[in-house]
């Protein structure tokens, strides 16, 4: 099936089999977390364990914005989300966590603003004006494209549940110096850990854009993170882009030791040419069950081919670390990369997506990416295919003209690839697994289409049941008119369920912010915006519980939360 083999708690509750006489049920059932970008470590941007939302009572009956909590600057990153931490004062939270492009990182409680939780948990900040730091000004890096004017933690950060550490790597200008650190935050009380934070710095042998005596510097004004972090096998892996593609940049990959903050190796994807970002329109690197790691690059020199180094326009497949250095273990690049790249067309304009492993079938290890002229391809993760000149015919599917194009990321669930390209309808594309093959039109789609930059999409389900598609409206992101929450039925996207545009006086999310990604637990769908963290959920609001009460109720008012 195309849905994520997870570990299942011990102790687990079918709500189904609860409601099927009237009750009540106030609880916090298998509760689950949200550690990092699109859930997990494939970017499949599936949480199978929401008992609660339901096809049946995500209605703007029953369904809403509950409160929202005020943040100091734009959240670009997607919230995430941890359960049952514990702070400083001995208490137990379920938390979200909301970065933000003035420096700060906030823990809020996920389930209510009321009391004491009307205030964040704590707050971190990076940035100290009166000693002339700040936050890097966004007129500095001469990027239009960048609507707030300031450029402080932009990526999503990434959770270590275990440890207890949220990774955030932050951005700053110090009395005219600009450095990029990443900080290792205790998730109960924002203090930093392991002797962090510690500033970004690299170099790498090579002679290309902005090299010096066959050395390139990692350069911190000029490389923008944007691509979320990675936490695989004991390593944070942090990717870099650029601003608006100005000045003598590289796609850098890094990786640092989750536990000590020492850098473990870094890669540059042209170091003997230009170009080459790693952003993937805010998704991160994604890794596999043998720790590889596949990034999504955009233009860029592309000369590997003719035995050179540098792998603009691809999709590469990285081995974990090995003496300082990561090993190259594999390759796509479309046959037409030498095109696209003039007329900025770059394939890595979203991240991949790693399909579960399939039982049987041709191909058992996949992944599905999509470019900005819309085509998807799906490639082999053990046999990528390298590079043919004439046709993407060594891979194991492409299919062009797709989407309208994409500057976003695919979400999986039950065999099914969820794309929502720019300017384009929302469309599902079913996987047939023993052919090992999509569907060459989807199967189902949005009857609303979704302005530049599209939508990537979020799907919550109990399993196989209550399969709900989460996405956000973020075009008025430059007229801040307010972004729009929409969920559809999973099994046949022409079914709304829900619009946050239903009731805009209660619901309307707060101002949108370019590529933003709403984050699905426990119940509750967060929202990041230019303002403030919002939060939607069931009408009453389930509270949040270590156990389960139960006690009769009228049938009135009680949100339906069985199977369909």
């Amino acid at each position: 099936m195309l849905r994520e083999r997870y570990s299942k708690r011990a102790f687990r509750h079918d709500l189904a089999g609860l409601l099927a006489v009237p009750l009540l049920v106030t609880a916090s059932i298998a509760q689950v977390s949200v550690p990092s970008y699109h859930n997990d470590r494939q970017r499949s941007g599936h949480n199978i364990e929401e008992t609660m939302l339901t096809l049946h009572n995500v209605t703007v009956k029953h369904f809403g914005k509950l409160f929202s909590q005020p943040v100091d600057g734009y959240i670009y990153a997607q919230p995430l989300y941890q359960q049952d931490v514990i702070l400083a004062n001995k208490t137990a939270h379920n938390v979200v966590f909301a970065a933000t492009m003035n420096d700060s990182v906030y823990a809020f409680d996920a389930d209510s603003n009321t009391g004491s939780n009307a205030q964040p948990l704590w707050q971190a900040s990076f940035i100290n004006p009166s000693r002339g730091i700040t936050p890097v000004p966004t007129a500095d890096v001469g990027c239009s494209d960048i609507i707030t004017s300031e450029i402080g933690v932009l990526s999503t950060p990434v959770l270590d549940t275990v440890r207890g550490t949220l990774y955030v790597l932050a951005r700053t200008k110090e009395s005219g110096q600009y450095v990029q650190r990443l900080h290792a935050l205790d998730v109960g009380s924002g203090a930093e850990k392991f002797g962090g934070p510690v500033v970004i710095q690299a170099s790498v042998p090579g002679t290309g854009g902005g090299s010096s005596g066959g050395i390139i510097q990692f350069q911190p004004l000029i490389q923008n993170q944007r691509s979320a972090l990675l936490l695989q096998g004991g390593l944070v892996y942090i990717a870099w882009g650029s601003h608006c593609d100005a000045g003598a940049y590289h796609g850098w990959l890094m990786a640092y030791d989750a536990a000590t903050l020492q850098q473990a190796a870094v890669w540059v994807s042209t170091p003997n040419g230009n170009r080459g970002a790693i952003w993937e329109s805010g998704n991160g690197p994604s890794g596999d069950a043998s720790g590889n790691v596949f990034v999504a690059i955009g233009n860029g020199t592309f000369d590997v081919n003719n035995s050179g180094l540098d792998y603009g326009q691809s999709i590469v497949k990285l081995s974990p670390p090995a003496h300082g250095a990561f090993s190259v273990l594999d390759y796509f690049t479309p046959y037409n990369a030498l095109n696209l790249d003039p007329e900025d067309m770059d394939i890595g304009s979203g991240g991949a997506a790693l399909l579960p492993n399939q039982d049987s079938g041709p191909h058992l290890h996949l992944l599905v990416q999509a470019d900005k002229e819309g085509t998807v391809y799906l490639i082999d993760r053990d046999q990528m295919g390298h590079y043919n000149p004439h046709n993407n015919d060594q891979i194991v599917q492409s299919i062009p003209k797709a989407e309208l194009g994409m500057w976003n990321s695919p979400a999986l669930f039950d065999n099914t690839i969820y794309l929502g390209g720019s300017g384009d309808y929302l469309k599902a594309f079913s996987f047939n697994s023993s052919a090992g093959l999509l569907s060459l039109t989807p199967a189902s789609q949005t009857a609303n289409t979704f302005g530049y930059p599209g939508t990537t999409p979020s799907i919550s389900s109990n399993n196989h049941r209550n399969g709900i598609v989460w996405t956000l409206d973020n075009a008025s992101f430059k007229d801040n008119t307010g972004a729009v929450l929409h969920a559809y039925d999973a099994g046949n996207l022409a079914i709304e369920l829900y619009s946050s545009n239903q009731d805009p006086a209660r619901d309307n999310p707060g101002p949108a912010v370019k590529f933003a990604v709403p984050t699905v637990a426990n119940g509750k769908v967060y929202v990041g915006t230019q303002t403030q963290l919002s939060v939607f959920g069931l009408y009453p609001a389930p509270e949040a519980s270590s156990g389960v009460t139960i006690t009769s109720a009228p049938t009135t008012n009680v949100p339906q939360t069985g199977s369909n």
